[in-house]
């Protein structure tokens, strides 16, 4: 298992052998990280966390926030280390080998994707809910929303395809498959509009908080009514938790970043911190305005019990926000603010196809990498000559989100996608701690601080999150890394560049013979 290990010497030296343009600075990397972070929780799940835990979705947001906190410590200092492409994929394979390296990226593959479709789907939601409120149309439902899945069957009472979230996936496929600089700076400009629309919330709804509201402040307890699982305070942490992950994807871009051993921390942390301020702003927002209980106590979002109890209040005109497809803009219109419903609708259809480019964006990188290793076929490691972008392998996950999205609901692509993001920030909490113990001399441009604290509150909290997700995201993880076991011994194994002996080598100078090292002057030989 721990018998092919890249070294850390090595992958810096591929990296370099096909490299991706370095264009990004730490302003830019800060965006792209609020860019990630920004969006998926506040504009689409908070209605979903509201309906497991009421209220005490406050707790809930500083729970995931924190771990997400301790978590990017130890990837600031992996990133500042290793600034390539490939996040906890290639830090996983200089400290713990090949096969855990592909697991980790395999899981990294349902993170990215999944949850670039749950916010294609968010997306849709209040493109919808717009387009209703300044013209009237709405589109069929079953031309709007996705069926329900579970294991008893599937149920296309709520929908068949989802149209407007398979339009925007593929619009923002396209748009990153010109060019990273041109993607980032796209994403600063909706970085802005996102920004200016949340602080417009908590302006307008904290002063119209009312103290009722917030009572009672966790229905559904901390971990859920006993026989359910994936509910209460710390079950709702677990959903809204990959909406904190997109500092992930911003260690992804460490190889087309400018002084990465700076910058990448920069973005990382700034990123974070930004972010975590607003979550708790608007959360508190919403519930002071409109109220966040739950339809019924032990119910999960998105379920088909779910589905028929909003039907049933809507019938009698009342929509709560744990029902609301558009959360932050149906606030505002429950407050009288129905411009400001309105503008926000519109900042979110502006600003969630930048969470969208982000997830793609490291999912993408995360391919790149494992075919630039050999464990993916190298034609997904092709660099367009004038984009200077993987753009094959940006096409394929492209379609394939597009898909998702247009068969599955939000709540459950969500925590669809923690089963890998969890596992993926595990594993990185233990290679940070394992190559303190096994290379303490190699220089750190960023080193965690009370490394011996943070990292194992970090294995804790993403074992702690991972345990209080859905039976049925739980399951996810195993299927899909079993999946990926088939493919890796097929493929991966027998044409892993480790294993032939190619640490630095790709297929186009494999054949190129081995350079003489010149001699350096005065006649002294290189060590």
């Amino acid at each position: 298992m721990f018998g092919r290990v890249k070294s850390l010497d090595a992958i810096l030296a591929t990296a370099e052998k096909k490299s991706l343009h370095r264009s990004l600075g730490p302003v830019q990397l800060t965006l792209l990280g609020v860019g990630a972070i920004i969006g998926t929780g506040i504009f689409v799940l908070t209605a979903a966390a509201a309906q497991k835990a009421g209220p005490g979705m406050m707790w809930s947001f500083v729970i995931a926030g924190f771990v997400c906190a301790v978590a990017a410590l130890c990837y600031s200092e992996l990133a500042s280390m290793v600034p390539v492409s490939g996040s906890a994929y290639t830090y996983s394979y200089a400290v713990v080998g090949e096969l855990l390296a592909w697991m980790v990226g395999w899981a990294l593959i349902l993170e990215y994707a999944v949850a670039a479709s749950a916010v294609s789907v968010g997306w849709s939601g209040y493109f919808m809910g717009l387009l209703k409120s300044l013209t009237g149309f709405e589109l069929p439902a079953a031309l709007s929303a996705g069926p329900i899945w579970s294991l008893s069957g599937v149920d296309f009472s709520a929908g068949i395809i989802n149209v407007p979230a398979i339009v925007v996936a593929l619009a923002v496929t396209l748009l990153l498959m010109i060019g990273t600089k041109e993607s980032a700076t796209f994403n600063a400009v909706l970085v802005a509009i996102k920004v200016a629309a949340l602080t417009m919330f908590v302006v307008l709804t904290l002063p119209a908080m009312q103290g009722q509201h917030f009572a009672p402040f966790t229905p559904n307890g901390w971990f859920g009514p006993a026989g359910t699982s994936g509910l209460g305070v710390v079950g709702a942490a677990a959903s809204i938790f990959f909406a904190y992950v997109g500092f992930d994807a911003v260690s992804t871009a460490a190889e087309e970043t400018k002084n990465p051993q700076r910058n990448v921390p920069i973005g990382l942390i700034g990123s974070l911190g930004i972010c975590t301020v607003f979550y708790l702003l608007v959360a508190a927002g919403a519930i002071g305005a409109d109220g966040a209980q739950p339809t019924a106590l032990g119910v999960q979002p998105g379920s088909p019990e779910f589905t028929a109890q909003c039907a049933a209040l809507a019938q009698k005109g009342e929509v709560p926000l744990v029902c609301s497809n558009e959360a932050l803009a149906h606030v505002l219109r429950s407050i009288n603010y129905t411009w400001a419903g309105d503008l926000i609708g519109l900042a979110a259809n502006l600003a969630l196809p930048s969470v969208i480019l982000m997830m793609l964006y490291g999912q993408t990188r995360i391919f790149f990498v494992m075919a630039r290793d050999g464990l993916l076929p190298e034609k997904l490691a092709t660099v367009h000559p004038k984009w200077k972008t993987p753009h094959i392998v940006t096409l394929i996950t492209g379609v394939f989100v597009a898909i998702a999205a247009a068969l599955l609901p939000v709540g459950q692509l969500a925590d669809i996608s923690n089963s890998g993001t969890l596992f993926a920030f595990f594993m990185v909490s233990l290679a940070v701690l394992i190559l303190r113990v096994r290379d303490p001399g190699r220089h750190r441009p960023f080193r965690t601080p009370l490394i011996w604290v943070v990292a194992p509150i970090s294995v804790l909290g993403c074992l702690l999150l991972y345990f209080n997700l859905p039976t049925e995201a739980m399951l996810v993880l195993p299927v899909w890394g079993a999946i990926g076991l088939v493919f890796y011994f097929g493929y991966g194994y027998r044409k892993s560049h480790v294993g032939l002996g190619r640490f630095e080598v790709h297929e186009e100078d494999v054949d190129a013979p081995p350079q003489p090292v010149p001699p350096m002057p005065g006649g002294a030989e290189l060590d």
